[in-house]
């Protein structure tokens, strides 16, 4: 069976290595042009795969994020995770942008799976986040909205409200979040063409 290639598959940069004779869809074309991501066909023999780091979740917090994070953690390592703290390590003010930022950019450059970007409401962090190209940031604050953003969305950044959400709430909403895998099917159409809405802009912005 052949191989299809489609724009969630296009990495944020570098080469991407596909079997010979593989299928290439116009809009993965689209986006790795924009990226500047080289397409190269290789015997299967030849393609060395390299496992994403499925068990690294990014964490960063501004200060009124700092206590959830940091009582978040150990829930992430009794799952079976390595939380990649980003910051902040105290409560001293600081930007939420630069926060989302980070966690957003360890994601798309696959050096963790998915992320959480906690602030006081988790509004800002969710639309800072979103900026990145690659990046489907979902604020959730209950174990419903949570499941709908994985099932539905394949959502891979988490924002949390710590003002909004007990420790005890958090929790749940992370534990559903980090179980709950992406249904496909008839969404994947629908987070299709959520990424073709990405790339109409970002090829609009580089023109």
């Amino acid at each position: 069976m052949k191989r299809v290639v489609t724009a969630s598959d296009i990495p944020p940069a570098g080469d991407l290595h596909i079997p010979l004779g593989s299928i290439v869809t116009p809009s993965a074309r689209e986006t790795a042009a924009t990226r500047g991501v080289r397409i190269v066909e290789l015997p299967a023999d030849q393609i060395v795969t390299i496992a994403a780091p499925t068990k690294t979740i990014a964490i960063g917090a501004d200060h009124g994020g700092f206590r959830l994070k940091e009582a978040l953690k150990p829930l992430l390592e009794s799952l079976g995770l390595e939380a990649r703290d980003v910051g902040v390590y105290e409560e001293k003010p600081a930007d939420y942008p630069d926060i989302a930022l980070a966690v957003a950019q360890l994601v798309v450059s696959g050096a963790a799976t998915r992320g959480i970007a906690i602030d006081g409401a988790g509004i800002g962090s969710s639309m800072a986040a979103n900026k990145v190209p690659g990046i489907r940031a979902a604020l959730c604050y209950d174990r419903a909205s949570a499941r709908n953003s994985r099932e539905h969305n394949d959502s891979n950044v988490l924002t949390l409200g710590a003002r909004l959400l007990t420790q005890s709430q958090a929790e749940d909403v992370l534990r559903t979040w980090i179980s709950t895998p992406f249904a496909g099917g008839r969404h994947q159409a629908r987070v299709q063409k959520i990424l073709d809405i990405e790339l109409q802009y970002s090829k609009k912005a580089s023109s």
